[in-house]
């Protein structure tokens, strides 16, 4: 049955060249006699029945192929019958009109046979008009309701909604990552601390930057939806204690190996959760920011220190003698077999500039060197030259250097 759409249309091809050979031929005074514009009428009758017929065994996939996005609104009838698989190339065709190129292989396989795609390096969100804005907008809606879990991309459809566990399901470390910072996007919370999530978010046609964002706006159904993804990634991860964790520890000392296989950046923000619980404003903006997103944050209002109890004072001192150990590491021992493994670029990145940070050297990268002006360790040294590192601390380099060729973007490992 599959193949009566084309026959049709070949029929309809067919009767179409006998209209074509009928009005070639001669008549008297150019005229057509009255049985040669009978055969005309009924070819032409003929044609137009084949062509509504085919155009009902259409599927509903075909019919949005046909579809110019671009002059066209699209309804939810018209997608409903579409399933998921489906509805990502659909979203395709209407980046694909204006060349992108996409990372994702189902639509970039599919655009690929597609005789009017022209792929080209020059494509931008600009380029889309807000009749294809709109389409884009119903064709994600009904994306985000048909996934099994939630996926980068469909936070938009869950501002008012709460997360579950079961709901949010599995993923990688990159897309947790964008997932979170997903429910602050929507609001146009820009990432200038991680770039690479800017750059991600600025390359989605929704994103709307607001240099006035504050987390302090966000519903309390955000905040336990933030908490929620939260939760269920460091269930997925089965680390012994992660940032959200500290509520627990209130009365109950932290152990050093329940640190291990955290990141720098966990461990800060481990060890800042517990003056963040105790109401504590923070100078550093990503750090205030982040703190402003959690459910459970009060702040104080009178700006002051907050007091610790001594078994609060003993995880601190206990995460902050860790965190050292870990960044001295660096300069003392040759970087394990495997340690690098799966970290991105971006992450790689930062812990091979850490080696020099360590000695002060000042970065001509505006980025870098605000990230580690943020740490109380760095001091800033004007006259540092390569000269100043260890063997080690070169071997170290090196090695994070030549794992940065091949790691991958966390650009490339999340579509969205």
């Amino acid at each position: 049955m599959k193949d009566i759409p084309q026959r049709l249309k070949r029929t309809a091809a067919a009767l179409a060249l006998v209209v074509l050979a009928v009005a070639a031929c001669p008549a008297q005074d150019a005229k057509y006699t009255a049985e040669q514009e009978r055969m005309m009428k009924e070819t032409v009758d003929k044609v137009e029945a084949i062509m509504r017929a085919s155009a009902q065994n259409l599927t509903p996939f075909e019919k949005l192929e046909r579809v110019d996005f671009a002059k066209e609104k699209i309804t939810r009838e018209q997608l409903e019958d579409v399933d998921q698989w489906d509805l990502k190339k659909v979203r395709g065709i209407v980046f694909g009109r204006h060349g992108r190129v996409f990372k994702d292989r189902d639509i970039q396989g599919y655009l690929k046979e597609q005789p009017w795609y022209k792929p080209g390096g020059t494509f931008g969100n600009s380029m889309l008009n807000e009749n294809e804005r709109a389409n884009l907008d119903l064709i994600r809606e009904l994306e985000a309701e048909k996934h099994d879990v939630i996926e980068p991309g469909d936070l938009r459809w869950w501002q008012a909604k709460p997360m579950t566990e079961e709901k949010l399901g599995t993923h990688s470390a990159a897309e947790w990552q964008v997932l979170r910072a997903e429910v602050e996007a929507v609001h146009g919370k820009r990432f200038d601390d991680d770039p690479w999530l800017q750059n991600y978010f600025e390359e989605r046609y929704w994103y709307k930057a607001d240099p006035s964002y504050n987390a302090r706006s966000l519903t309390a159904t955000e905040r336990k939806n933030l908490a929620a993804i939260d939760a269920a990634q460091r269930k997925q991860r089965r680390a012994a204690v992660s940032p959200g964790d500290m509520e627990l520890f209130e009365n109950r000392l932290v152990a050093e190996e329940m640190l291990k296989g955290l990141s720098l950046h966990e461990l800060r923000l481990l060890r800042n959760e517990i003056y963040a619980r105790r109401g504590r404003q923070f100078r550093t903006e990503w750090l205030s920011q982040y703190f402003w997103s959690q459910p459970w944050y009060e702040a104080r209002e009178d700006n002051a220190e907050p007091e610790l109890s001594e078994t609060e004072k003993k995880n601190i001192e206990t995460i902050v003698v860790y965190e050292r150990r870990v960044k001295d590491s660096l300069s003392a021992q040759p970087i394990p077999a495997g340690l690098l493994e799966g970290m991105f670029l971006e992450d790689a990145r930062k812990l091979r500039n850490e080696i020099y940070a360590r000695h002060g050297k000042v970065f001509k990268d505006r980025w870098l060197q605000g990230y580690f002006k943020s740490f109380d360790w760095y001091k800033p040294n004007p006259r540092y030259t390569d000269s100043v590192l260890t063997q080690v601390e070169r071997q170290n380099a090196a090695a994070i250097a030549a794992y940065e060729k091949k790691a991958t973007s966390v650009l490339d490992a999340v579509e969205g």
